[in-house]
């Protein structure tokens, strides 16, 4: 798994975070300027395993926020996307009680201006 690393201020762009999608980038920036501590994808879990052990299903949640002990996953996915979504943080939630996520969908960042350019 690795040392995750901690960004408190937006990181110089040598060690920024290769994010997957641009709305990701910009709740990034959303954190640091409110100067909220985040890790990008720092853990992966497993959810589902086949009988012999193999893995079936993990979930990656892309941002973790240590200070507050929560993982956010941001999705401004197709519907049919987003219902996969849905039933792994459903899975997560099942599999590890102890951990919080919350899902960031399209609407809330249009809510927030974080999928139009400013």
């Amino acid at each position: 798994m690795g040392t995750a690393t901690v960004h408190r201020i937006r990181p110089p762009s040598s060690t920024a975070p290769d994010f997957a999608h641009e709305s990701e980038r910009r709740i990034a920036e959303l954190l640091d300027f409110y100067e909220i501590a985040w890790e990008y994808e720092p853990r992966t879990f497993v959810l589902e395993t086949a009988s012999d052990g193999r893995l079936r299903t993990a979930f990656t949640p892309d941002f973790y926020l240590p200070d507050h002990d929560l993982y956010l996953e941001v999705t401004t996915l197709r519907q049919s996307l987003v219902t996969r979504k849905n039933r792994k943080v459903r899975l997560l939630r099942q599999t590890h009680p102890d951990v919080r996520v919350r899902i960031l969908y399209r609407r809330d960042l249009d809510r927030l201006r974080i999928t139009h350019a400013a």
